[in-house]
């Protein structure tokens, strides 16, 4: 790995810095691995640890660090940010804020054109709805199960993982459908004879659990934490038209499919279908905290009462979020996903032909692909495979390969590398996963 780092040793050893972890951190803070790696440098694809390991980086901070690590365009728009204003909050305008709108503005997909900025998805999921909520004038609002939207409380009762809500009493109001999860379709039926069933069934959970007009649809274009599910190519169009119907909007979360991870800019794209409000976070800058609520100028003007975000707009983020996104236009970041997506794609696919019993499927878009396992895909035995995908998650740890896991048993592998990924890493990754799978 190619950094400018000194070469002095780390302050301290992992087991140092994990036992502190342990003593002063919550434990409800989650890691990886049995014996967590601790980062204290990266370069590019490669992340290495305080014990001198190095890693290929296959999940990026969580589908954040979208260019790679220190990007030194980036990193040369954060210091001289730094040098210049790093804070003022979004009480007055700056260049940086106001250049990332304008860039967004032209980026976004309809008539999306005004943004708010904060700090994180939660926040910006949290403008969206409540910019839905008075903008439609309703209080009611669609979720998807299997849909992950953060850690407020309003987050939690979005989000449709009970291992992630943490408490019993939720916001009201807010219903879940049924997640468009082929594999594990809800409904018991196969696409396409379903005829996208769980899109339908949106009109009868309206018509049956609210008072019949709402404020809108929250739905991420593929279910990240879910275990990057993917709905049916016609399910948006299906799904929006009927919360149109009852009064609602469509809240369009690209917090982890945005800028071009999917294979195109935005992860709607490949659902034909135009946003009333979009959210965004994650790898617009390429790591650092932002995040954006846009939407069209009727929706926004409809927030007549006061709102401001002490540290939405930072400088310094915007300052980074505007080198990043353009990068990612420049160097047709979304062009090369889509390419390098097909090739990681096919070498899972051809693992889960030699290992037909443990990997019952592979789905995805783009650099953002996931592995389902399960116990017996062979005998049509799914139940999920959650000590063998930490068994997985484990070999390709002690192989130098970093990647994540999600859905709702755990039990699915999601593989994501940061955008600038080429063939020589897809190719060293997919060995790495072969021989996990050869030893777990």
């Amino acid at each position: 790995m190619k950094t400018k780092a000194t070469g002095a040793p780390p302050a301290a050893t992992g087991a140092e810095v994990r036992a502190k972890q342990k003593q002063y951190l919550m434990p409800g803070v989650i890691t990886y691995y049995e014996e967590p790696l601790v980062a204290v440098e990266a370069k590019g694809l490669r992340v290495r640890d305080a014990d001198g390991r190095e890693y290929l980086d296959f999940f990026g901070g969580i589908l954040t660090v979208s260019i790679g690590h220190a990007d030194d365009r980036v990193n040369h728009a954060i210091k001289a940010q730094v040098d210049r204003l790093a804070h003022v909050s979004t009480l007055y305008p700056t260049l940086p804020a106001v250049e990332l709108a304008e860039r967004l503005a032209r980026l976004a997909p309809g008539k999306l054109s005004q943004s708010f900025f904060t700090t994180s998805g939660t926040e910006a999921d949290e403008m969206a709805v409540m910019l839905a909520q008075v903008h439609t004038k309703s209080h009611e609002l669609i979720a998807l199960r299997h849909g992950y939207s953060g850690r407020s409380l309003l987050a939690q009762s979005l989000t449709a993982h009970a291992p992630w809500r943490a408490l019993s009493s939720q916001v009201p109001g807010i219903k879940h459908a049924p997640a468009p999860y082929c594999y594990r379709c809800p409904l018991k039926l196969t696409y396409p004879s379903c005829g996208v069933a769980c899109a339908r069934d949106l009109e009868e959970l309206i018509r049956t659990t609210t008072s019949g007009r709402v404020a809108g649809f929250l739905a991420e274009p593929v279910l990240g934490v879910g275990g990057f599910v993917v709905p049916p190519r016609e399910y948006f169009e299906i799904a929006v038209g009927i919360v149109r119907k009852f009064g609602g909007v469509f809240i369009n979360d690209e917090v982890q499919t945005g800028f071009g991870r999917t294979g195109k800019p935005w992860g709607i794209e490949h659902f034909g279908v135009e946003p009333d409000l979009m959210t965004m976070a994650k790898g617009v800058a390429n790591g650092l905290p932002l995040g954006v609520t846009m939407a069209t100028p009727e929706i926004a003007a409809s927030l007549k009462h006061l709102t401001l975000s002490t540290f939405g707009g930072n400088p310094v983020s915007c300052a980074a979020a505007n080198a990043t996104v353009r990068i990612i236009e420049e160097d047709r970041l979304a062009e090369r996903s889509e390419a390098m997506g097909r090739r990681l794609r096919a070498g899972l696919e051809e693992l889960r032909r030699r290992h037909p019993k443990r990997i019952g499927d592979v789905r995805g878009l783009g650099l953002m692909q996931g592995v389902e396992l399960v116990e017996d895909e062979t005998s049509g035995n799914r139940t999920p495979a959650t000590p063998y995908t930490l068994r997985i998650m484990e070999e390709t740890k002690k192989r130098g390969l970093l990647i994540g896991k999600g859905g709702l048993f755990g039990n699915v592998l999601r593989i994501a590398p940061p955008m600038t990924v080429g063939t020589a890493e897809i190719d060293e990754a997919l060995k790495v996963l072969g021989e996990a799978f050869a030893s777990a």
